[in-house]
């Protein structure tokens, strides 16, 4: 359960901000203040560095084994109908 905190912002730009992405989102000023923080968190948190992603796909998705067969040039280009 949530315990209830209460914001008192008295900074009348800030205030502006909120209000001006609550109207444009179609929220109320607490959601919009939500999101920007939400949004703001998720853009400074620490990410997973692209090899790492990477590597962890191709963990979970190996590459079937080679066949040790030479690829049929005539096959691909007939299927991507080139000359």
């Amino acid at each position: 359960m949530e315990a209830s905190v209460s914001l008192r912002i008295d900074d009348a730009a800030l205030v502006k901000l909120v209000t001006e992405l609550a109207t444009l989102r179609g929220v109320s000023e607490a959601d919009a203040a939500k999101l920007a923080v939400r949004a703001e968190l998720d853009r400074v948190a620490p990410s997973v560095p692209l090899r790492e992603r990477f590597s962890a796909l191709r963990t979970a998705h190996p590459l079937p084994p080679r066949t040790g067969q030479a690829p049929d040039k005539a096959f691909f280009d007939d299927l991507s109908g080139a000359p």
